[in-house]
């Protein structure tokens, strides 16, 4: 057991020197807050619906503010989810793929997971009923459900007699990407239209028309990979409606070596039908154009992150001029980035009304085409906006629809906002990022984006960028960490109601919700809001508050304390908080020669923590040296001696703002002292006291030591004496019982546990363990400590 205590402690201790001492620096890298899942749930900031221990894996997700529900697609099910609270009152379609169905489907070389019935397209219909469409086992189907009128929230139903075939409105394969959206009972897609994936395309379906790009014209898709389409409309004339899509292609590069990956944004008009005797049921405005997200190089060579991962559309209140937000990946194999760039619709128009590219052959280089375009503009909608002379696309004339479909590239590419990402990730090694949702806030001192990114591990980033403008440089401020799942899973799926304040989010594990801000976890104090720099968040006289927009709560309007920007905390808050005011105070005691750990953690993880050392010769900074090591749960003495004692204050430092967090007095005990007090505890009863696996009653409270300090009784009698305990408790470590339990999984025999099992349990305790499942005696021991 002594062998048991001493291989703990020194555990703890090591893994106090290994874990980093720079995440409480001021660095954007490390989020201000640090959420587990466990404490999400603590704090009521999230709800988890998992489909009865299924995996869910969902493909799609649509949010309907109007029925309040989130509906979901997944794998033989569609899921009618309650946005109030997920994981109550849901409903569910049972949607799986028939056998035989299933048997062909695994004739053709299929795994029998593949040949499941994926929901891959999910769209709102009309008011009453929605378009679902699933892959099939490998044979697409497609099939209209009823939800009925808002209130009716408890109509959920499959119509059987409106079962029809999937193919060109859903890809065959699961792991197809496809996009879509749907516009006045129109479907908008794009993917795979084949079972081979050979035939990328972008569709448009309806009752009456089916229209889509050229088959097999590289110069139109190459190797497409479908990431997002939305419709935006260009003015108030809904005839010149644009469809716009976000895709990847691979190309063969300038050498014609190499297939390059780029990030596209296509357009098609709303109306448009085809032409009536070329480009028949095809696209007659199909354009496209290169978007860029790149960081420059200080050798002129720009860093390039062409691999679209996910889009989002942030809508304006009129529709016509959302921005769009594109999460890029870099391609290499050797150098892995991500990067958020952000785009103006005025620049994608813009990019779309410029020269038009061309190049003799697919090896050659692009260049701007010099020669005479024909009327109307290649790409144009047949509207009253572009002089109403063509009341359909049928009209064009023939020399316009040659050149749209021998052109379909613009030559000017669509650079981000300011030239530059937003934000970076480039450190190797770190997780994968997968999704993105963007909300606009209001705040104090302007209006800001905050992010919400999921990655490969279960876990949403918040974050917001800050440009500015006289350096030209972006700041990004990682505000929290949210582990949204318990497991660690790829997040596919995230939407934001910005109306709830709530991020919906999706992965094969589950469906989370979470709320966008928690102000009070900040703190009630002025500094403590004030540093957060979280937009949906001020300090209102009293503690940290959601800020509501002008016109709404404007009693506590000349209360309020926020600054986004600059977190200046130390202008905002004078005079409303002195240092040091209700700064915790701790007593610890030390032994001579050992380890000892003085711990301070401070909320925000880019804090700078500072320590100090005051005893009656006065006051310096505990620099640290190979015996005291600063870490990022505290100060760390490997060697305690008596010089040491004395007073240690810990501060944190944050944009200027110091504030004292901890008071904590070192007391240092001769080894001497210790040694005898263990030795008269165990010396003719050791070998007793180390055998029995059950922990004993606390021992009493040597006065003489100060408060929390146990020392050994040397009561007759006393055999089940655990000195261990009061040893950790002596040093500072107070969860003896934790270590006590650990200590019997790992030495205790089987014969020895089972026995202390049986001479404490408690009468009946047995039973109800085996009513619960929980009896597993023959389970091999744990050896961590548990979370």
């Amino acid at each position: 057991m002594e062998e048991c205590v001493r291989t703990v402690y020194l555990t703890l201790m090591l893994l106090c020197v290994v874990l980093p001492g720079t995440a409480h620096t001021a660095n954007s890298l490390y989020p201000r807050i640090r959420l587990s899942h466990t404490e999400l749930w603590q704090l009521n900031r999230t709800w988890v619906f998992q489909a009865h221990g299924r995996s869910l894996q969902p493909h799609t997700m649509m949010l309907d503010e109007g029925h309040e529900r989130l509906y979901v697609g997944a794998r033989n099910t569609l899921f009618s989810l309650s946005l109030d609270q997920v994981n109550t009152h849901h409903r569910e379609i049972q949607w799986a793929s028939t056998d035989s169905q299933i048997e062909e489907c695994l004739m053709k070389g299929r795994e029998k997971l593949e040949c499941a019935n994926y929901i891959k397209v999910l769209q709102r219909y009309n008011h009453t009923h929605l378009l679902v469409c699933g892959t099939g086992a490998f044979n697409p189907v497609c099939s209209l459900v009823r939800v009925g009128h808002s209130g009716q929230d408890r109509l959920f139903a499959l119509e059987e007699d409106s079962v029809t075939s999937g193919r060109g409105r859903c890809p065959f394969d699961p792991n197809s990407p496809c996009t879509s959206t749907l516009s006045r009972g129109e479907l908008y897609i794009g993917l795979y239209t084949d079972y081979w994936e050979n035939d990328g395309a972008l569709c448009r379906l309806n009752n009456q028309t089916y229209t889509r790009t050229e088959r097999d014209d590289r110069q139109q898709l190459s190797e497409p990979k479908f990431v997002g389409s939305a419709v935006i409309p260009d003015n108030d004339d809904s005839n010149d409606d644009k469809v716009y899509f976000f895709f990847t292609e691979r190309e063969a590069d300038a050498e014609g070596l190499n297939k390059a990956v780029y990030t596209r944004v296509g357009r098609v008009c709303a109306n448009d039908v085809g032409g009536q005797r070329m480009l028949v049921n095809r696209w007659s405005s199909f354009l496209k154009t290169r978007l860029i997200c790149s960081v420059a190089g200080q050798n002129g060579i720009d860093t390039h992150f062409d691999d679209l991962e996910d889009v989002f559309v942030l809508k304006n209140k009129d529709g016509k001029n959302p921005e769009i937000f594109g999460l890029f990946s870099t391609t290499s194999a050797v150098f892995k980035g991500y990067a958020v760039c952000v785009y103006s619709m005025e620049d994608i128009r813009a990019a779309f009304n410029g020269p038009f590219a061309y190049r003799d052959r697919p090896e050659h280089r692009w260049s701007p085409y010099e020669d005479r375009v024909p009327y109307p503009r290649p790409g144009s909608c047949a509207s009253k906006v572009n002089g109403g002379g063509f009341s359909s696309s049928k009209e064009f004339p023939d020399e316009v629809l040659r050149f749209v479909r021998s052109h379909p590239v613009m030559y000017r590419p669509v650079r981000p906002q300011h030239h530059q990402p937003v934000l970076l990730q480039t450190e190797p090694g770190r997780r994968k990022l997968t999704q993105i949702a963007v909300d606009r806030v209001q705040a104090q001192d302007g209006n800001y984006h905050v992010l919400y990114i999921g990655t490969d591990d279960s876990v949403v980033l918040k974050v917001i960028t800050i440009y500015n403008k006289d350096t030209d440089t972006m700041e990004e401020v990682l505000l929290e960490e949210l582990q949204v799942f318990k497991e660690s899973a790829p997040i596919r799926e995230i939407i934001i109601s910005s109306k709830r304040q709530q991020l919906y989010v999706g992965s094969e594990v589950g469906v989370a919700q979470v709320r966008l801000h928690q102000c009070d976890l900040y703190g009630s104090e002025c500094a403590d809001c004030c540093l957060a720099r979280d937009p949906y968040c001020a300090w209102d006289g009293l503690t940290c508050s959601r800020l509501y927009p002008a016109g709404v709560h404007t009693k506590s309007r000349r209360f309020r304390r926020q600054d986004v920007r600059h977190g200046n905390a130390v202008q905002l808050c004078n005079g409303l908080q002195i240092d040091g005011e209700g700064s915790e105070e701790k007593l610890v005691y030390g032994v001579q020669s050992n380890s000892t750990l003085l711990e301070c953690v401070p909320r925000s993880l880019q804090a700078k923590v500072l320590w100090f050392f005051q005893n009656g010769e006065g006051r310096r900074e505990v620099r640290g040296d190979e015996r005291v090591i600063l870490i990022s749960h505290g100060l760390l003495f490997l060697h305690v001696r008596s010089s040491d004692a004395g007073l240690y204050v810990c501060q944190t430092v944050e944009h200027g703002y110091v504030n004292t967090l901890l008071r904590v007095t070192l007391h240092v005990l001769r080894g001497e002292r210790v040694e005898s007090t263990i030795h008269s505890s165990s010396g003719e009863e050791g070998e007793k006291a180390a055998a029995p696996c059950h922990s004993s009653p606390d021992p009493p409270l040597d006065p003489s030591l100060g408060p929390k300090v146990l020392v050994p009784a040397s009561t007759p009698g006393r055999h089940s004496r655990q000195w261990y305990k009061e040893f950790l408790q002596l040093i500072g470590y107070g969860d003896a019982q934790r270590v006590a339990e650990y200590c019997e999984k790992v030495w205790c025999t089987d014969k020895k546990r089972k026995k202390t099992k049986k001479k404490y349990a408690a009468p009946g305790g047995e039973k109800r363990r085996k009513e619960r499942g929980e009896e597993n005696s023959n389970r091999a021991p744990r050896h961590t400590l548990d979370n």
